[in-house]
């Protein structure tokens, strides 16, 4: 092994590491030879003087290598094998459409999710609030289901990427987190150790994403796909808008609620349904499985048409512990807050802009997230039936599910704040930003 503080001599005095001298270092994170000062001082050198693209890439696949990587062969999966990663948003919870829908188009989705973070709400959160899915199944457990359903969602493992999480523990107390190349080892170390094929990124950008800057978010973007392609995987990028919810509900169960409504045709909120058409158009045409975005949009519409994703994602959550017809009593399954009650503006005027990081802290509020990692979410709260900027407040600015009284009259309060009412409405902003195309 080199010694740790060269490593981080040689970054500090801005020369480039070797692919050599990041493997090495990464195995000391990984053996405990590496002490979380020495971390900290890495991610500082880095913070302030970035990586190249071979430095990236290095760092990138030593974290995947830190760990168990996935391999798919013994299964002789009939299909590509496909993810998708969101950096966070509020109200969006596109994977739990999208996954199915792209197992009913051929696809396998091995999707390991997080919890959320922050004012963001997390995938393995929501599908927690389904009665007895399993969100850590063993390894036996979770390529069946993969092989059988087509997708399965679940958290990630002590095996997958343990680098990662020392690494990341250590930047989320010495203000390192927003570096560009760290960032993109910590998400695509993860998904690689995935044995994935192909993979789409969807990069929030605005008031409620982590990035608010659209450049900086077209930065990262284009960085994570060039890294991912660099380490093997034919990756895309979409910057997709965060300055409202993407959905019509951000809450745990009543986001699972809103996919299967949206699953099952009952309703598609237009926002929402194009990111994912988007997210899935790019998924199918990398992996082969469509020539064009033409054909794969007619792909992914007819498995929502016929039933076909709906019914893989009642399989997948089946075989993952949760009852057989969630699908027709999901509201008898699903938890249901007691105090459940609109709020409306106090005064008559149109949307001009909503501060969506304090909605999200809204739902934290009412103990839908966490403050603390230890922290117990309450599925039940959360907000439905999200205004939109745009709309006059003749309709309720939100429906609050809270727990309490207090809680509902606390969140009413965060939320008439961070809603912004004008006289003339704002021009319209497209969800879509920008895609960074493969390679």
């Amino acid at each position: 092994m080199m010694l740790p503080q060269e490593i981080i001599r040689k970054k500090r005095d801005q020369e480039t590491l070797t692919p050599a001298e990041i493997e090495s270092f990464v195995d000391g994170v990984t053996s405990a030879k590496v002490t979380d000062s020495q971390i900290a001082a890495f991610a500082m050198a880095v913070y302030f003087n970035g990586m190249n693209r071979r430095e990236a890439t290095a760092l990138t696949l030593a974290m995947r290598d830190s760990g168990e990587v996935l391999d798919w062969k013994q299964q002789d999966l009939p299909g590509p094998i496909v993810d998708k990663h969101s950096t966070g948003g509020v109200g969006d919870g596109t994977s739990i459409m999208l996954g199915p829908m792209l197992a009913a188009c051929g696809a396998f989705v091995p999707m390991i999710s997080g919890r959320g973070l922050g004012h963001t709400g997390g995938t393995l959160d929501k599908l927690q609030s389904i009665p007895g899915y399993h969100v850590t199944p063993d390894k036996e457990t979770f390529r069946r289901v993969v092989s059988q359903c087509g997708v399965a969602i679940i958290g990630q493992t002590a095996e997958l990427a343990p680098a990662d999480r020392r690494i990341y523990a250590v930047r989320d107390v010495t203000a390192t987190v927003e570096s560009i190349p760290l960032i993109t080892a910590s998400i695509l170390s993860k998904k690689l150790a995935e044995g994935i094929d192909c993979l789409v990124m969807d990069v929030k950008s605005g008031n409620g994403a982590f990035m608010k800057d659209h450049l900086q978010s077209e930065t990262l973007a284009k960085h994570i796909t060039s890294v991912a392609n660099a380490a093997g995987v034919k990756t895309s990028a979409l910057v997709t808008d965060m300055n409202q919810c993407l959905g019509d509900n951000a809450g745990n169960a009543l986001e699972i609620r809103e996919a299967i409504h949206f699953l099952t045709g009952q309703h598609q909120n237009p926002r929402l349904k194009k990111v994912i058409m988007a997210l899935g158009s790019e998924l199918l045409q990398l992996s082969g499985l469509a020539p064009n975005n033409e054909n794969a949009q007619q792909q992914l519409e007819q498995a929502l048409q016929c039933g076909a994703a709906a019914e893989t994602f009642a399989n997948m959550c089946q075989q993952l512990g949760a009852p057989g017809d969630l699908l027709e009593r999901h509201t008898s399954y699903l938890p249901s807050a007691p105090v459940i009650r609109p709020i409306f503006a106090k005064h008559p005027g149109v949307i001009t802009s909503i501060d969506t990081r304090q909605l999200g802290l809204s739902i934290v509020g009412l103990g839908g997230g966490r403050s603390r990692p230890q922290d117990q979410i309450n599925p039940a709260v959360g907000l439905s039936d999200i205004i939109q900027p745009g709309q006059v407040t003749d309709s309720p600015l939100a429906t609050i599910h809270a727990q309490t009284e207090d809680d509902w009259q606390q969140a009413a309060k965060q939320i008439q704040q961070a809603i912004t009412i004008g006289q003339q409405p704002p021009s319209p902003q497209p969800v879509i930003l920008n895609t960074i195309a493969s390679g």
